[in-house]
């Protein structure tokens, strides 16, 4: 991709998007977009807040990575990061859990009915440890077998009262960029494992009630192969589609802005003229004459029918993520909990 950090922002996005689903949040790419361009709509749009902050967890560790080595003081910095006034910021942010915890279906309380029962505290402090040198110790074990490892057995030590989910899986993208497979996040996994979401969860108890390794890697491997190449065919769509745009609004004689705004709605796809005045630095007539000019070559569609603070969607750009954004079914979702017991 010549210009890769035009894109990326939108990649955490939508990882941050999937990962969240799988854990059963409703709230879509459009509704993230929309709360980061009003933040006013925080209070009513649903459950929203535990993306932005999955988007903060995961461009918070990336940057960490430049100066702190992989490990548990970083893992337990990206849950803080994560639970953060959200769901679960009462169940210990940042911090391993000090107590007995279980998976079970939604609505059970006792553990008796556990579908899984993580190590006992002081086993489990045991286990982090070995977690912790498996990290870094074993640099001649091929890059995704790795991965697919630390993966199972981060979730199976389940160290947190609640996350554990969404950090293992920023877990991944974490370990590939740090083996230096990934140079930036443009890998999104979660997609796969939202897709496959029974069979996820039931290859990670294969490997722990009967040892199936090789299950849970061949899944995990075909995961990420067929994550990979859809990235990259959507990256080279992206690519075609922003050459295509660049020659259009040349061709249209648009100003010399329409092409600062084309990059700029490649950052946010969502915008209003106050943004793109902002963005741009120009005056409010100006940037409302831009926007009106792209909607009438069919660059942007305006969303919400007013006449004032109108929101203008970059629709061309987000259709080509809309075939991934579709939520779980009743059938998809078994509604897994994690909690404490009674």
């Amino acid at each position: 991709m010549p210009n890769p950090d035009l894109f990326v922002t939108m990649y955490v996005r939508r990882e941050a998007v999937l990962s969240s689903q799988i854990e059963g949040t409703q709230s879509t790419l459009d509704d993230l977009l929309a709360v980061e361009l009003e933040p006013r709509l925080f209070e009513s749009a649903k459950d929203v807040d535990e993306i932005v902050n999955y988007v903060r967890a995961m461009n918070y560790g990336l940057d960490r990575l430049t100066d702190l080595p992989l490990s548990l003081r970083l893992i337990r910095e990206i849950h803080g990061e994560l639970l953060q006034g959200v769901r679960g910021a009462n169940k210990q942010p940042g911090d391993f859990r000090r107590d007995q915890n279980f998976i079970a279906p939604a609505g059970v309380m006792d553990i008796a009915d556990a579908t899984f029962v993580p190590l006992a505290v002081p086993a489990m402090k045991r286990a982090l440890d070995n977690f912790e040198h498996f990290l870094h110790a074993d640099a001649d074990l091929p890059v995704l077998l790795h991965v697919g490892v630390a993966h199972a057995q981060f979730e199976t030590i389940h160290p947190f009262m609640d996350g554990n989910g969404r950090v293992g899986r920023l877990l991944i993208t974490f370990m590939l960029v740090h083996r230096g497979v990934l140079h930036r996040p443009l890998l999104y996994i979660s997609l796969y494992l939202k897709r496959h979401r029974i069979e996820y969860y039931e290859r990670l108890m294969g490997v722990r009630h009967a040892g199936d390794w090789e299950g849970w890697l061949k899944f995990f491997v075909t995961g990420v192969a067929e994550t990979a190449e859809e990235a990259s065919r959507q990256a080279r769509a992206i690519v075609a589609l922003r050459e295509r745009q660049r020659e259009a609004i040349q061709a249209a004689g648009l100003p010399t802005n329409g092409l600062r705004l084309l990059d700029v709605l490649y950052r946010r796809p969502l915008v209003d003229v106050n943004r793109i005045k902002g963005e741009l630095g120009i005056s409010f007539a100006t940037a409302n004459k831009l926007v009106e000019q792209f909607e009438a070559h069919d660059l942007v569609r305006e969303i919400t029918g007013r006449r004032r603070d109108r929101i203008f969607r970059f629709e061309p750009y987000l259709e080509l993520f809309d075939e991934d954004s579709d939520k779980l079914t009743d059938e998809q979702n078994p509604g897994v909990q994690e909690t404490t017991p009674a």
